[in-house]
């Protein structure tokens, strides 16, 4: 989040030369500014050492004094729907230059690089140092370069080199590379070990070191993990004037033209849910889903909304109307700030629901009974391909989703309705409906 970091002062200067960091990383924004995961540096940005990822969404890490040192891989990391396991291995003592930084993404080393300035022999990093503050989620004591995203297991060896399958593995199955709880390491003075499961002590320091963080901002723990990572608003879309924040689960477009935003996640099969918050202010909102093929075919940057174009299906919010494929009619009422809006997708029948602070709607104008029928208000797909939820807004409004994290924007939900089969949302979710997230799609998709 764009004010959200986790901080500790270090009393004890550490190993400066041979380090290991780790962290399990989702994005939330792309090809836009500095986002920083590891920091360490004075106020001025002067003296550090920081991992990142820069705004051509490659990863750097960076040794800066009176020298500045460099290590950037050239591939990028724009997978907005994926979890990335960062492993940073620092040993200034080794002889061979480029042996002294080597990154790990997901198990494999990279090999390619942008950028390899290594400093000298034996050089001393500014991590693990007393004179700076060190942070996850921000550039140390410079009060910017946060991280817009989810970071959880953040950890750090201090003084030893240590392998990646130390804190991941891969699947026998499915071969991907997955978290491993890190066990008999070694962690040095300054080690921590950021699982991030405390909701009220999300700087808590599982390593046994007690190296606990200080909270810092509007911080917020997410049921996202690698183990099961959700569906959120894809950042890669209508930049140019939806602004996303909050681990892309809100966005405002303050444009007088309409703008959308699809979801990561898509689905052929299965039933989903999902819940959107809005806010009109003086601008307009429409909600529903699209099909991905023509969302993704779509100039991005053009002025239309998530009921328009080919695949779309929508509800507005000034007349309740509902919009497919550009073609508006009666449907239910009218919605306006602080509604909540909840959509069921069934992709089994080819259908789409909407209801209105937990009232579904009946089909021919009105919103009904808070127990949903089948058989009332559906609304037809019209295409046949791979569906997602969607969201459209202009003139200052703005949504805040809920995919299943229990939270709109950084407002937890009031109370969590029933059916949630392990997520949380706001209102009763429909018999046979899921939040959309990986382990779901695993198993109902």
């Amino acid at each position: 989040m764009a004010n959200s970091y986790l901080s500790r002062s270090v009393s004890s200067a550490g190993n400066r030369k041979t380090f290991t960091l780790s962290a399990w990383v989702k994005r939330g924004i792309i090809s836009s500014g500095e986002h920083n995961i590891f920091g360490n540096s004075d106020s001025g940005y002067n003296n550090g050492f920081a991992v990142k990822f820069n705004s051509s969404d490659q990863l750097r890490v960076i040794m800066q004094d009176s020298s500045n040192y460099e290590k950037k891989p050239n591939r990028v990391f724009r997978d907005l729907s994926a979890w990335y396991h960062l492993v940073i291995q620092v040993d200034t003592t080794q002889s061979t230059a480029t042996d002294r930084v080597k990154i790990w993404v997901n198990g494999v080393q990279e090999t390619s690089f942008a950028t390899d300035t290594m400093p000298s022999q034996n050089y001393d990093t500014h991590w693990n140092n007393t004179t700076q503050t060190t942070t996850v989620g921000r550039s140390g004591n410079y009060n910017g370069d946060y991280y817009d995203g989810y970071i959880t297991h953040a950890s750090n060896v201090d003084g030893s080199v240590v392998a990646p399958t130390v804190f991941g593995q891969t699947d026998s199955t499915s071969g991907i590379w997955k978290f491993k709880s890190p066990s008999g390491v070694t962690w040095g003075t300054n080690g921590f070990h950021l699982k991030m499961e405390n909701s009220g002590n999300m700087g808590l320091d599982s390593s046994g070191q007690t190296n606990n963080f200080s909270t810092n901002g509007n911080l917020k723990q997410a049921l996202d993990t690698p183990s099961d990572s959700y569906t959120t608003l894809n950042g890669a879309f209508n930049l140019s004037d939806n602004v996303l924040s909050y681990g892309n689960n809100k966005v405002v477009n303050a444009n007088s033209n309409w703008k959308y935003v699809p979801a990561t996640l898509g689905v052929e099969s299965g039933k989903w849910y999902a819940e959107y918050k809005v806010n009109k202010s003086s601008g307009y909102i429409m909600n529903g889903v699209v099909d991905m093929q023509y969302a993704v075919s779509q100039d991005q940057n053009s002025y239309t909304h998530s009921g328009a174009g080919t695949g779309s299906v929508s509800i507005y919010s000034d007349s309740g109307q509902k919009y497919i494929e550009g073609t508006n009619t009666d449907y239910a009422g009218t919605y306006t700030t602080n509604d909540i809006i909840g959509v069921a997708l069934d992709m089994d029948n080819s259908k789409v629901y909407f209801s209105k602070n937990g009232a579904w709607a009946n089909g021919s104008g009105g919103w009904g009974s808070s127990t949903f029928d089948a058989a009332v208000g559906a609304i037809s797909l019209p295409t046949t391909g791979t569906y997602t939820f969607a969201v459209s807004q202009r003139s200052g409004a703005y949504n805040e989703v809920n995919f299943g994290n229990g939270l709109f924007g950084i407002t937890a939900i009031s109370s969590a309705g029933s059916n949630g089969n392990g997520s949380l949302f706001e209102y009763d979710v429909p018999s046979g409906y899921y939040a959309l997230n990986t382990k779901n799609l695993n198993t109902y998709g």
